[in-house]
């Protein structure tokens, strides 16, 4: 099962709107096939280690991140074709949380004969598609605040400066999360100080995917000159309450979609952005900037991960720069709570000469 979910975890950000599934197949106590979902629209996982183990698949025990389908989508049930390929027993890493499935598979794997395991390493298959499964289940994408910050938890020097806290690795990092997102998002405060890409810039024989650009724009201040018109990559919409015909006219002209919404406390209400974002297929969003965005969407409940890269600097200053601002919660009972924290170091100044920075990860307690 850890030989499948490593396969599934090689398509990251290939298969959206689609899960990441991995599979394996044992005969006589060898692998005799294995497969990965590669991009939506391709073979499943399951289909593609079949195919792969032709006769061989007869009788033989698969192993699977994800509970095999059993409803034609875009290709055909993989629960009829792991009992058509004889195969015997099936261990699922965990359950489909998919309404079409949810179990389906399951109970038409065992009607055919089958002995099914499900639960093998069932919180790591989870956290594979932690992204998809709230997708799948609520139709709004999962957001992952990501934040570069000094240790006293700025984002930026009293005088707005932020380029460059984090170190070069962490910034390759943070380009591999670009990638593995269907959209990033900013605010416009971010876009005009920074006038940053907001696409992918790395370097991969298979090429990348760059995400869709969200920009939160209450009053439509965003130039029709920004970067992330024009840099190479996906789609761009500007998130706005503004009727303001004239600068809606001039942003469409050069390829933005401009989506009006309603307000919420004078500003682009965001639970109403993350239904119409996922409408449009978003299934995981990253939020990279800046202070009032990250702030807004914390009180507001729609991030659901953060990932904060912290720098070995102090800051100070006046606190507007923080990660986390606004008029701040009454007591500590009263604090947002991280539940399953994880510390990664970014770079060893021993064997670089980057700086060691660390990526504190963690979800917040709903």
């Amino acid at each position: 099962m850890l030989r499948a979910l490593a396969l599934a975890e090689k398509a990251r950000g290939r298969t959206s709107p689609n899960p990441l599934v991995g599979a394996v197949l044992i005969k006589n106590g060898k692998i005799v096939a294995e497969g990965f979902h590669e991009k939506a629209g391709g073979d499943h996982a399951e289909i593609v280690a079949i195919k792969k183990a032709k006769a061989n698949a007869k009788g033989a025990t698969l192993y699977v991140t994800l509970e095999p389908c059993s409803h034609h989508g875009k290709t055909p049930p993989c629960a009829d074709a792991v009992i058509e390929a004889g195969i015997v027993k099936v261990v699922i890493a965990t359950p489909d949380p998919n309404p079409l499935v949810a179990g389906k598979g399951i109970a038409r794997l065992k009607k055919a004969g089958l002995t099914v395991m499900v639960g093998l390493h069932q919180k790591e298959a989870q956290q594979l598609n932690e992204g998809w499964n709230k997708f799948i289940t609520q139709n709004i994408p999962f957001v992952t605040l990501k934040a570069a910050c000094s240790l006293d938890g700025k984002i930026a020097a009293e005088d707005g400066a932020s380029k460059w806290i984090s170190n070069e690795l962490s910034r390759l990092k943070v380009h591999e999360m670009r990638a593995a997102s269907d959209a990033v998002m900013v605010g416009v405060n971010t876009l005009i100080k920074d006038d940053p890409r907001l696409n992918v810039r790395l370097k991969k024989k298979d090429g990348v995917r760059h995400p869709m650009r969200v920009i939160v724009d209450t009053g439509l201040d965003t130039p029709p000159s920004a970067a992330a018109l024009h840099s190479v990559g996906g789609n761009v919409i500007i998130a706005t309450a503004s009727d303001n015909s004239r600068r809606t006219k001039a942003l469409e002209e050069e390829g933005a979609t401009v989506l009006r919404l309603p307000e919420k406390n004078q500003r682009v209400n965001l639970k109403e952005l993350m239904a119409e974002l996922g409408k449009r297929g978003v299934v995981n969003l990253l939020l990279e900037g800046g202070a009032e965005l990250y702030t807004a969407a914390l009180n507001e409940g729609i991030v659901d991960k953060l990932a904060l890269f912290y720098a070995p600097v102090l800051l100070g200053g006046s606190g507007r720069f923080s990660i986390f601002g606004g008029a701040g919660v009454k007591g500590i009972a009263g604090a947002i709570k991280i539940d399953s924290m994880t510390v990664t170091p970014i770079g060893d100044e021993r064997l670089s000469k980057h700086k060691t920075n660390f990526l504190i990860e963690g979800y917040i307690n709903r």
